[in-house]
C-alpha cells in the first residue's frame, strides 16, 4: 500500500508550511485572519484545487491517449460551505471547459466520465461528504 508523508510547521501568526513527497513546498493561513500579507492557500480552497487538479490530470492524459488534444482547457469548482461548525463543502459542482476549433466531444465525455467515476481519488474522497455534479462546457473557436 502506497503512503504519502506530508510535514506541516507552523512559521508564526496563522501561517503554516506544508511540504509534499515531491519536496515542494506550500504556504497555509487562515483567511479570516488575513490582513492582506499572507501569499499561500487556505486550506479549503486548497482541497478545491486538489479535486481539479486531480481530475484534470486523468482528463489530460487520457485525451493525449485517445489523440483528442484541445487547445485550452480549464476547471472550475462551485462549493458550498455548511453553517454550521465543523464547516465543509457539502455540494460541489465541477465544470470543465474544452476549447479547440476542433473539438471531440464523444472523447472528451469518454475522459471526463473515466475520470469522474473510475481514476480520481480526491473525486471519489468528495463524494463521501458532499454531493458532487460534474458538466463539461464545450467551446468552438
Amino acid at each position: 500500500m502506497a503512503k504519502n508523508i506530508v510535514t506541516t510547521v507552523w512559521t508564526g501568526k496563522s501561517h503554516f508550511e506544508s511540504d509534499n513527497p515531491s519536496g515542494h513546498k506550500l504556504t497555509t493561513f487562515n483567511k479570516s485572519l488575513d490582513n492582506g500579507d499572507a501569499v499561500g492557500f487556505a486550506p479549503k480552497a486548497l482541497m478545491l484545487s486538489s479535486l481539479a487538479g486531480c481530475s484534470g490530470l486523468d482528463v489530460v492524459a487520457m485525451l493525449e491517449k485517445m489523440r483528442a488534444a484541445v487547445a485550452d482547457f480549464k476547471i472550475e469548482v462551485t462549493a458550498e460551505l455548511t453553517d454550521e461548525d465543523p464547516q465543509f463543502y457539502n455540494k460541489v459542482k465541477v465544470d470543465y471547459h474544452f476549447t479547440d476549433p476542433n473539438l471531440q466531444p464523444e472523447k472528451i465525455q469518454k475522459a471526463v466520465n473515466l475520470s469522474v467515476t473510475k481514476y480520481c481519488g480526491v473525486m471519489e474522497m468528495f463524494r463521501q461528504f458532499a454531493e458532487v455534479e460534474t458538466e463539461i462546457h464545450l467551446h468552438e473557436i
